[in-house]
């Protein structure tokens, strides 16, 4: 498919992945619908934060996923559907799961109905490496097995089934895509990356962490954002499940080590109780086969991980961004 004049709907617009994947598709030539999380201040989340070159380009509406009739509105007349609106904080699932439910769940139901019944050429949806679990082996490719070990990852399991209902059911044109632990500029400061960033940069002594021995697979929101590009793009994913992922693993441990060869900066490590997960509920490891996206779309990451953690610590470096991040708050 040609991007060209396609009017695509971006639903989580506001967000981190959301705010990158529309300044893509601007640059594409789609015309972008950008649907927003409401609130009376009349904030649009990052997409605030974008040239006025790529705003005027974008239609911004607000809604909230959880109400049909908005989800309906927003997705009419569009070819494409790029599904993003989640929540996705691990540690706030296991204090309001429901909420979780009625987003995840409930909003991907929204989207898929009005989908089927707009007629719709391509529905994205964004599903999560962490509907795996802990890798039962490793590089994890789309066949493993699905282990729900935290309300949040239970939610995603669920839309990602819904969807796939969807187009057995009615052939709605689904595409999940499962990305692999995403950093970069414009991240929420409950992601580990920035939260070391934040802490070493403001010159905390002891630098607040949790479970070091976790790894996992880091992929550049640009590398991400790409692969979001490519399925809509190509004409033979209909029904499939595409990881996103480096092909690599990292332990907390090393990541904070090279994220303090960065800033120039050692602190006393101190584990923080609030920052560990339940015992059964941690993943411990997750390592991207990346091998289905590289054949089926003829995407793979460009950019490795050093080069990556030092264009986000460049973007820290700008003081407006800096000071949107909070080094004395722990984030759920």
């Amino acid at each position: 498919m040609d991007l060209t004049n396609k009017k695509i709907l971006v639903t989580g617009a506001d967000g981190f992945i959301g705010s990158h994947l529309v300044e893509r598709l601007v640059a594409k030539g789609a015309d972008v619908r950008a649907f927003v999380f409401y609130n009376f201040q009349g904030r649009n989340g990052w997409l605030d934060s974008l040239a006025d070159s790529v705003l005027k380009s974008v239609e911004i509406v607000s809604g909230d996923i959880r109400d049909p009739n908005g989800v309906f509105q927003a997705s009419a007349n569009c070819d494409v559907i790029m599904h993003l609106a989640a929540l996705i904080g691990i540690p706030f699932s296991y204090h309001s799961p429901d909420s979780y439910i009625d987003t995840n769940i409930k909003g991907t139901l929204n989207i898929l109905n009005a989908a089927r019944i707009h007629n719709t050429t391509k529905v994205v949806i964004t599903s999560t490496s962490e509907v795996y679990g802990t890798a039962l082996y490793v590089p994890i490719d789309e066949n493993h097995p699905l282990q729900g070990q935290s309300p949040y990852s239970a939610s995603k399991i669920g839309a990602d089934q819904l969807a796939l209902s969807f187009y057995r059911s009615f052939h709605t044109p689904v595409t999940i895509i499962r990305p692999f632990n995403t950093y970069g500029p414009r991240q929420s400061a409950r992601a580990v990356i920035p939260s070391l960033f934040v802490q070493l940069m403001n010159g905390k002594k002891d630098l607040s962490v949790g479970n070091l021995n976790t790894t996992r697979d880091f992929t550049f929101v640009t590398d991400t954002v790409e692969g979001f590009i490519k399925i809509v793009e190509a004409e033979n994913v209909l029904g499939e499940v595409v990881n996103l992922g480096v092909n690599s693993e990292i332990s907390v441990k090393d990541l904070l080590e090279k994220i303090s060869h960065i800033v120039g900066v050692k602190a006393n490590i101190i584990i923080s109780n609030e920052r560990i997960r339940p015992k059964n509920s941690e993943v411990e490891r997750l390592w991207s086969n990346n091998q289905k996206a590289k054949q089926l779309i003829n995407w793979s990451p460009s950019v490795l991980l050093e080069k990556g953690l030092q264009m986000t610590y460049n973007w820290f470096l700008v003081k407006e961004n800096m000071q949107l991040y909070n080094s004395n708050r722990y984030y759920i």
